[in-house]
């Protein structure tokens, strides 16, 4: 699914009136979790899950083309974890 489809669904939905308050309230909610995880913290909604920054260590791996091994620096990466009500209707 698209952006574009995603806000037209959300639309649908909440039975807003324009496609533009759609796409405004969807904006600003990823405007707003990107803004918490570029702080660093943490943005946890019960039953729906966990968005969190974390920091993947440095490690050697190999190009599968060469052979040749490699060092991976560390980097900091976003991690979600499903809640649980939202892996069980998932796993249905």
């Amino acid at each position: 699914m698209t952006k574009q489809e995603f806000i037209a669904l959300y639309q649908e939905k909440m039975k807003l009136s324009s496609k533009k308050e759609s796409e405004t309230l969807v904006n600003g909610f990823f405007s707003t979790l990107e803004e918490v995880l570029v702080k660093g913290e943490v943005l946890s909604v019960i039953g729906f899950g966990k968005f969190e920054v974390t920091t993947q260590s440095a490690r050697t791996c190999r190009n599968p083309q060469t052979g040749e091994q490699m060092q991976v620096p560390e980097k900091k990466v976003v991690k979600f974890r499903a809640g649980k009500s939202l892996a069980e209707k998932v796993a249905k």
